[in-house]
């Protein structure tokens, strides 16, 4: 279920602790791995062929019956839980050009080649779905285009609310 911000300043409901999270520029992974003091693994969950959503198709400016490789996982810190869920989605004429590696990385988090000597061009948005506050970007890296979505799950929240505590 998709809960678009509406109002004059759309980030105003954020949660206190997550809103720089989930505003944040540049990797995730490395941020991630910050936090943790160095841990940081990546599990991955599915990865298959799918259609563009609609809205997604919108935002890429690709017909919407165009196939996609979708690849989701867990990313973990310094815990037992999962931390984020991530979810990309990259359009079969990104997997043509220079994005097929991200086809073939396995267990390696996407920030690792994503940020490598370059800052892609990112748009961004931030919705509230099931799982939690997610922040949906959408990147334009070495001319492809694909979307990259991290839900920052309940026990994420819990262990940055108690970070901030003791802080």
């Amino acid at each position: 279920m998709h809960h678009f911000q509406t109002s004059n300043d759309p980030h105003q409901n954020l949660p206190t602790g997550l809103r720089q999270w989930l505003l944040a520029e540049g990797s995730l992974t490395q941020q991630l791995t910050h936090l943790a003091k160095g841990q940081f693994h990546v599990e991955p969950i599915v990865e298959h062929y799918q259609k563009l959503s609609m809205v997604d198709a919108r935002w890429l400016g690709m017909p919407h019956q165009h196939l996609a490789w979708v690849r989701e996982t867990y990313l973990y810190g310094s815990q037992a839980q999962p931390w984020v869920k991530a979810k990309s989605i990259f359009p079969i004429l990104s997997l043509q050009a220079k994005a097929r590696i991200f086809k073939h990385i396995g267990r390696q988090p996407i920030g690792h080649f994503l940020f490598q000597r370059t800052t892609p061009k990112c748009q961004r948005r931030v919705i509230y779905l099931d799982e939690g506050w997610t922040r949906q970007s959408c990147y334009t890296w070495h001319g492809c285009k694909f979307i990259v979505q991290e839900t920052f799950l309940a026990q994420f929240v819990a262990f940055i609310e108690n970070s901030f505590k003791s802080s």
